[in-house]
């Protein structure tokens, strides 16, 4: 997720344990990070899903969640084994 501007009274070290949280709900969190790219906050939340739909659900689920912290300004998923993964179609 691209995140945007937080929403007032949030900390920055809030939101991706939030987003963590938000999947471990639904399947298993495998792992979250927080990055810096084209100087742009990314959440990466990465969870088990056995079908695109249903990691369809999971992301709209994850991104919903966080947009209540914080603007979601852009949300994927991507899919793949080891370090070939591609974006499902929206």
């Amino acid at each position: 997720m691209a995140i945007g501007r937080l929403a007032p009274g949030v900390r920055p070290d809030e939101l991706e344990p939030r987003a963590a949280d938000a999947a471990a709900l639904l399947t298993t969190l495998e792992a979250s990070s927080v990055n810096l790219v084209g100087g742009q906050a990314r959440i990466t939340v990465r969870f088990s899903a056995d079908e695109d739909d249903l990691a369809r659900q999971i992301g709209e689920h994850v991104a919903a969640s966080t947009a209540a912290s914080a603007e979601v300004t852009e949300w994927w998923i991507t899919k793949g084994p080891g370090s070939r993964w591609k974006r499902l179609p929206s």
